[in-house]
């Protein structure tokens, strides 16, 4: 699959893409950092009414795939560092860890806005929905 990607070229002559497509970005590692391996994108959400990435599902744990816990972060919790194809995400591996996860075979109503709030409140960002003046 190619990457469709529109940016800017920076001073060092490396690419920083500012439009990419989902796809290309699951998979990738996410690390926090203190450079700990916080597992990988599984799936990006997207919020079709309000034309936003809501979250990024996580794979963590487990071994060769089997028993990794799946955990929703708010996209603004993660920052991409594109020219080493990975995420951060500013959080100890014990947060991770005590976050609310879901089992692979049930996933939550990513729609619930109760729920958001408190995957919201775990990471300490403010939820996409919730805009100034609102």
């Amino acid at each position: 699959m190619a990457t469709h990607a529109h940016g800017t070229t920076g001073e060092t002559g490396s690419r920083n893409r500012r439009v990419v497509s989902a796809g290309s970005m699951t998979g990738d590692s996410v690390r926090n950092l203190s450079g700990d391996d916080l597992g990988n994108v599984q799936e990006i959400m997207l919020d079709v009414y309000e034309g936003s990435i809501a979250y990024a599902v996580l794979s963590f744990g487990g071994f060769l795939g089997m028993g990794d816990k799946l955990f929703a972060v708010p996209w603004k919790a993660l920052t991409l560092v594109q020219d080493e194809e990975h995420f951060l995400l500013d959080v100890d591996k014990k947060v991770l860890e005590d976050a609310p996860g879901f089992d692979k075979d049930k996933w939550p109503d990513f729609s619930d806005p109760s729920w958001g709030q408190g995957i919201h409140d775990h990471y300490g960002t403010t939820p996409y929905w919730k805009r100034e003046g609102q």
